[in-house]
């Protein structure tokens, strides 16, 4: 009698685990129905906040006009970094070919794309503004 009650005991864990396991339809029905009231608070919410009024500058605020770029390439070895950064992709890079010419040599001899590179980012730093853009990418001595 014992053992026929651990085999029903035992069968019947088994039924409620396998059943706790099996497609249910109506779990899909609860999410589509959770994910509906979900939009619809969010829809509410979004609904009861004002919009923003645009901000406008004042009327008295400065207007900064913007510089156009130079087109023509200065004095190539002497070209600072200031200028450097005025010129145009063009123009930046007949100075650099017009480095390479004048330094041969240099690290960067053949290869104007990295010095091209080097220049750009050397000369961003405010330190470098008033440095010939040779010395910058250390293709010139100081």
């Amino acid at each position: 009698m014992k053992r026929l009650s651990i085999v029903a005991l035992a069968a019947g864990a088994m039924a409620l685990s396998l059943a706790g396991c099996g497609s249910d339809k109506s779990g899909e029905a609860n999410g589509q129905k959770q994910a509906g009231t979900t939009t619809a608070r969010t829809t509410t919410l979004a609904s009861t906040t004002a919009a923003a009024p645009v901000v406008q500058p004042p009327a008295d605020a400065p207007t900064s006009a913007t510089v156009a770029k130079k087109t023509s390439a200065p004095a190539g070895a002497q070209t600072t970094c200031g200028d450097f950064r005025d010129l145009t992709d063009d123009a930046e890079k007949q100075v650099i070919d017009q480095i390479l010419a004048a330094h041969p040599g240099s690290f960067l001899e053949g290869n104007a794309n990295m010095a091209l590179g080097t220049a750009k980012l050397a000369c961003l730093a405010s330190t470098y503004a008033n440095m010939p853009v040779a010395v910058a990418i250390r293709v010139a001595p100081k």
